[in-house]
């Protein structure tokens, strides 16, 4: 999945790049009422850029949360595990009446 939002960020970039030097070569040939476009085409990606780079922020950080819930250093912790399963499977006993 990281790639895949990796590869539609790219995407977006390159689009509004594309856009943004349509509008320099407008400016260029003398169109200069394209120097508004080209302004919100830059203020728009510079947006879009920062957004972007907040949700990913927000992601690492969570992966990171959910990776140290896992265990110390995101590796699974099986004494444990079996541990929990024990506890789980003798409440379930008792609960069966002792079968």
């Amino acid at each position: 999945m990281p790639d895949d939002v990796l590869a539609v960020a790219d995407g977006l970039y390159r689009m509004a790049a594309e856009e943004l030097y349509r509008t320099i070569q407008a400016i260029r040939t003398g169109q200069m009422s394209e120097v508004k476009a080209a302004q919100t085409a830059v203020r728009d990606l510079r947006t879009t850029a920062l957004q972007v780079l907040e949700e990913r922020t927000k992601v690492d950080k969570l992966r990171k949360q959910i990776a140290g819930q896992v265990g110390a250093g995101g590796a699974l912790d099986f004494d444990a595990a079996r541990a929990e399963i024990g506890r789980r499977l003798a409440c379930l006993r008792d609960a069966g009446g002792g079968d």
